[in-house]
């Protein structure tokens, strides 16, 4: 989650966001990563549009098609059904950032209680909220992926960790702390780890701030090997593979969705004409009608808005032609 620190630390501090002077930020201030990138836009169509400044941070699909989204300001996680129907499930009193399955089917959500205090909700099915546990000694709890069974990692953004989350305890420690995992600087508001998936064995990070990806060996007790350097110069926020091993980046304040494949090549597939303005995660489907399309969920821009302005939220369907590995 590439998202607006500013307002989550003004809010943390009990101040009005109207009462603080941000610095209006520009898109001529970012380095030119992407613009020699070739582009291949894929069929895309739009799935549901939401007001200006929902901050749509994270979604999973289940198997039956549904969208499961979270909008990280106000603490609501969204269904939309396969057939477009949108429907608040659940909400948080706090914020709220990545989602993940439990085995039963329940919801895991990472974010934050009404005390600021980190925070792992578990969302029952019919909408239910309780919480998991708190983890008073994280920063900002971000990104969440299934190690195996009941056991979880998360991205602890702002300390540079990865947390090991076991739900049937449930219990939660450091399973990762490194200087890759890391931001820049402490000063910096944009989040170092952030993204996390499994994917054929290994674990692959995105760290925003450094703009690395990064690939981390597993053991056979799921504990890891030293991180190493998978692409650099990669302004990646959340991403999903498919099976051939096709890296699907959402990349932020860069405005669109990237393809890297297993050799190193990266396309771009979606801009900010596709909808995809502050692309911030991506899934795949996971039915026999859209296993090759990925779903992309933005923020319009809250970050770093284009010229234009920001715009309104979305949700995006892009075809990739190749199943993800879910």
């Amino acid at each position: 989650m590439n998202c607006s620190i500013t307002r989550l630390l003004v809010s943390a501090l009990g101040f009005s966001i109207s009462a603080i002077a941000i610095p209006p930020a520009n898109t001529q201030e970012l380095p030119p990563l992407y613009a020699n990138t070739p582009v291949e836009l894929s069929a895309n169509r739009t799935i549901a549009t939401f007001p200006t400044n929902t901050f749509l941070e994270n979604l999973v699909v289940d198997k039956d098609g549904s969208l499961y989204i979270t909008s990280h300001e106000d603490g609501k996680i969204i269904r939309i059904t396969p057939e477009g129907r949108q429907s608040l499930y659940a909400t948080v009193n706090g914020k709220v950032a990545a989602l993940a399955f439990a085995p039963d089917g329940s919801l895991l959500v990472t974010g934050w209680n009404d005390r600021q205090v980190p925070t792992v909700f578990r969302i029952a099915n019919g909408g239910t909220v309780e919480t998991l546990l708190t983890l008073p000694n994280a920063l900002f709890l971000n990104g969440l992926t299934q190690l195996s069974g009941n056991r979880y990692l998360i991205a602890d953004s702002y300390r540079g960790a990865i947390w090991e989350l076991d739900i049937t305890q449930p219990s939660a420690r450091i399973w990762l702390e490194h200087p890759l995992l890391a931001r820049r600087s402490s000063n910096s508001q944009t989040p170092g780890v952030n993204g996390l998936k499994v994917f054929r064995g290994r674990l692959y990070v995105s760290n925003t701030d450094q703009m690395l990806l990064l690939q981390i060996s597993l053991n056979g007790r799921g504990e890891p090997g030293e991180p190493k350097v998978f692409a650099q110069q990669a302004n990646i926020d959340d991403f999903a593979f498919d099976t051939e091993g096709n890296l699907y980046g959402a990349t932020h304040i860069y405005n669109s969705v990237v393809r890297m494949a297993p050799d190193g090549k990266v396309t771009t597939i979606a801009q900010a004409a596709q909808g995809v303005t502050g692309s911030t995660a991506l899934a795949f489907g996971r039915t026999n009608s859209d296993r090759t399309a990925i779903y992309v969920v933005t923020n319009g821009g809250m970050f770093l808005p284009p010229p234009t302005g920001v715009q309104p939220a979305e949700v995006v369907r892009l075809e990739t032609g190749k199943p993800g590995a879910n």
